[in-house]
């Protein structure tokens, strides 16, 4: 069986070690780079194999958050998991709707970390036990028990065709976490502006808050 080649990104150079070791040792994987910072791991993907990505969040100048968003943008075969302290539900759903396929953090179990990676190379998502609520908590809840009315209300075609091109770039923003005065400064437009079209995407999404919105956004894989 052809082993799993991993990326070890953790500006800690003890617990990079630490993890860059524990892997080597594992019969199914091969650590093929390990980096301090993400832009060495970006650079990287282009002449060295790798399958899986473990990725801390508070990295010297590129964030993990924005290296998820980067490499699932250039390099959508390859697979990232958070592995850091940080169980905020913003940064965890920020995340995930990066294109993160697993999210632990860092006093996992190292045969739950051999687990999570195999799951994940495999194309399914993983999230920490401890904040797995968060997604839960996240997800639009029905305003009716019909049937029918639910597979309106969660078609994943209809969140794509209901928003306009505007209104997508906006949404990617609030997956990004940027709030309404953020987003006002990159699109150029007025706060009122942003707030209007954060506002009529809550609407056409049928979702209460901005959290709920970058959630769909994820499963309808709009970005």
């Amino acid at each position: 069986m052809k082993k799993i080649r991993i990326f070890v990104v953790e500006d800690y150079s003890q617990l990079r070690k630490i993890y860059t070791c524990a892997l080597s040792q594992m019969k199914d994987f091969e650590v093929t780079g390990d980096f301090s910072n993400a832009e060495e791991c970006i650079n990287s993907l282009e002449k060295t194999p790798c399958d899986v990505i473990l990725m801390d969040l508070g990295l010297p100048c590129m964030n993990g958050l924005e290296a998820t968003q980067i490499i699932a943008s250039k390099y959508p075969d390859k697979k990232v998991v958070i592995l850091t302290s940080h169980e905020e539900e913003q940064e965890v759903l920020a995340c995930m709707a990066s294109g993160a396929s697993g999210y632990l953090l860092k006093d996992v179990d190292l045969d739950v970390l051999e687990k999570v990676i195999k799951i994940v190379n495999f194309g399914a998502l993983w999230f920490d036990p401890q904040i797995a609520h968060v997604a839960k908590s996240a997800f639009p809840k029905p305003n009716s028990t019909n049937f029918e009315n639910l597979y309106c209300k969660y078609n994943l075609k209809d969140v794509k065709d209901s928003l306009t091109k505007k209104e997508r770039e906006v949404l990617k923003l609030v997956s990004e976490g940027k709030s309404n005065t953020e987003i006002a400064e990159i699109l150029m437009v007025s706060a009122n502006t942003a707030k209007v079209h954060v506002g009529n995407i809550l609407s056409k999404l049928s979702v209460t808050d901005r959290v709920q919105a970058a959630v769909l956004a994820v499963k309808a894989r709009l970005f």
